[in-house]
C-alpha cells in the first residue's frame, strides 16, 4: 500500500510539469537575410529576436516558478531524490531554451553583418 501510494504521489509531482501554464515559446522563423533584406526587414527581425528573448525570460521565470511552487506543495513528503530529479528537469528545460535563444541570436547578429557590409561597401 505504500509503495502504490508513493508512486501516485511521484506521478502528481512529475505529471504536474506536463500540464503546465508554461508554455514553450515558438522561435521567430522569419530571420532575415542579410545579402538582401533591406533596413526594413532587419528592423523587423530584430524586433522578432527581441520579444522572443522576453519570451524565454518569462518561460524561465514560469518554470521556476511551477518548481517552487511543486516543491512546496509537496513539502516534507518529497524525498531528496526525488526533488534533485524535479530540478534536474526543470534545469534542462531551461538551458534548452537558453541554447536555443542564443542559437537564433547569433543567426540574427551573423546576418546583421552580412547587411552591414553590403550595405557599407562604396558604391561604383
Amino acid at each position: 500500500m505504500k509503495a502504490t501510494l508513493a508512486l501516485v504521489f511521484s506521478a502528481a509531482v512529475f505529471a504536474a510539469p506536463a500540464f503546465a501554464d508554461c508554455p514553450y515559446p515558438a522561435a521567430p522563423t522569419n530571420i532575415p537575410d542579410g545579402r538582401t533584406a533591406t533596413l526594413e526587414e532587419m528592423v523587423a527581425g530584430q524586433k522578432a529576436v527581441k520579444a522572443y528573448d522576453l519570451a524565454v525570460k518569462d518561460y524561465v521565470a514560469c518554470i521556476d516558478k511551477e518548481l517552487d511552487d511543486a516543491i512546496a506543495k509537496a513539502g516534507d513528503t518529497l524525498k531528496p531524490q526525488q526533488k534533485k530529479d524535479m530540478q534536474n528537469v526543470e534545469a534542462q528545460k531551461h538551458n534548452a531554451a537558453i541554447d536555443q535563444e542564443q542559437a537564433i541570436a547569433d543567426r540574427f547578429n551573423e546576418q546583421v553583418k552580412v547587411y552591414k557590409a553590403r550595405t557599407s561597401e562604396p558604391k561604383s
